[in-house]
């Protein structure tokens, strides 16, 4: 197991060591910008670009950031290191939304762009206020682990006699967590300058569709920024939507040559609805008179061979972060299943914090894949006891009891006598 922790020593400057609890106090500042990351020479028509948005928040000696990518996935381990020693960062969380349409630009090229987009946002800092909520409404997405007669799940896009494929229903299958979550970050004046938009369900309202688009990810962050006569940044993150599907749902092009176009009104239809319910909760929020501007940073790892193939190693690394002693985010990599979602949250809001579980997140180490819980790995389906690269049983418990502990022993309510 590796764990880093950091203290950072007012008066002494920045020390860094293992064991140690990232610390801060003082003003609060953030910088954000955006940065188009479409390929320059796609493999299939561009239908919506696709986008990269970056966040660096800052206090006191603690500096973190988080890139949101409209991307399937994003790992990139040299290029974390270089960021990090370049902008002074102590982390820096890759977000990719897992969008089936999108497509990954050549390294060198995208390297290139996530550079500059960093670089904006350490230009554009400013002193910001943070607030934070959740909001409920109507759920746009299901469960697409259904259990059958036979006492067995399996996949929504596999029907039977009682489901039909692909829910074309709509049926709001559960478990689900129908909630948006936000961070708003304002500069003194109270004007909105970014929010982080947190929500539970894969991006594959189109798929197959050998076109690329950011799904409904991207009309929800465009219509969100638009909202704000674009003078803002949509992050969007991913919380436990390993086996979450849009209610929404397009049925897939057979091929390139397919004539039939893909459904972008449903795709337009979800991400309006996400970012309504988004931008009357960006509006209603408002900061804590009592907080104190503070980020705290546990960063974590824990060591997983494979569920079936025990060869498979996974060095897993997640990180616990709070800010202002109020807003507990734990980051995940891979595709937790909701009940870690809804575990997080209920662990922390009846006590006065606004928790948000990061999935698809990464900080370093390998991608686990799926992270079904104990419960959906018992009764199976794909993510859950069948696909790629299974991990052991029990992973996800035991990372996110590790987060839990961690947090409780980084903002010092553990005892050590």
């Amino acid at each position: 197991m590796r764990t880093r922790f950091f203290f950072f020593l007012l008066l002494a400057g920045c020390l860094m060591a293992p064991g140690i609890v990232c610390k801060a106090a003082g003003n609060f500042f953030a910088g954000t910008a955006k940065i188009n990351i479409t390929p320059p020479k796609p493999k299939y028509p561009v239908h919506d670009s696709i986008y990269a948005r970056s966040l660096i928040l800052e206090a006191g000696n603690v500096r973190i950031a988080f890139v949101s990518l409209d991307l399937g996935g994003y790992i990139n381990i040299p290029l974390a290191e270089t960021l990090k020693k370049r902008f002074r960062l102590n982390e820096i969380y890759f977000c990719p939304q897992h969008t089936h349409s999108s497509e990954r630009a050549p390294d060198e090229w995208l390297d290139k762009q996530l550079t500059a987009v960093m670089e904006q946002a350490s230009k554009n800092m400013f002193e910001a206020i943070v607030s934070g909520g959740h909001r409920y409404f109507p759920q746009l997405g299901f469960n697409r682990l259904l259990l059958r007669e036979d006492g067995r799940a399996r996949e929504s896009w596999l029907g039977d006699e009682h489901y039909r494929a692909v829910n074309p229903e709509r049926i709001p299958h559960g478990p689900v967590d129908p909630a948006v979550g936000i961070l708003k970050f304002e500069d003194k004046s109270g004007k909105t300058r970014a929010v982080m938009m947190n929500y539970a369900c894969h991006p594959d309202v189109a798929w197959n569709n050998f076109e690329i688009s950011a799904d409904y990810v991207g009309y929800a962050t465009k219509y969100t920024e638009e909202a704000f006569n674009n003078s803002i940044n949509c992050l969007f993150v991913q919380g436990g939507g390993g086996n979450q599907a849009p209610l929404f749902k397009d049925g897939g092009r057979k091929s390139p040559d397919d004539p039939r176009p893909s459904n972008y009104d449903l795709i337009d239809r979800m991400g309006k609805l996400l970012s309504i319910e988004a931008v009357k909760l960006t509006k209603e929020l408002y900061p804590n008179p009592h907080d104190e501007a503070d980020i705290k940073v546990k960063a974590d790892s824990l060591f997983f061979t494979g569920r079936y193939d025990k060869a498979l190693k996974y060095n897993v690394y997640f990180s616990v972060i709070s800010l202002n002693n109020r807003y507990v985010i734990a980051t995940v990599p891979g595709e937790p299943f909701i009940k870690f979602q809804i575990d997080w949250k209920r662990e922390f809001q009846p006590y006065g914090l606004v928790p948000f579980l990061f999935g698809y997140t990464w900080n370093g180490g390998k991608w686990p894949v799926y992270l079904p819980d104990i419960r959906s790995a018992a009764y199976g389906g794909y993510g859950a006891d069948n696909g790629p690269g299974l991990i052991e049983v029990g992973a996800g418990e035991k990372i996110m009891l590790k987060q839990l502990e961690n947090y409780y022993r980084m903002t010092g309510v553990f005892q050590d006598k």
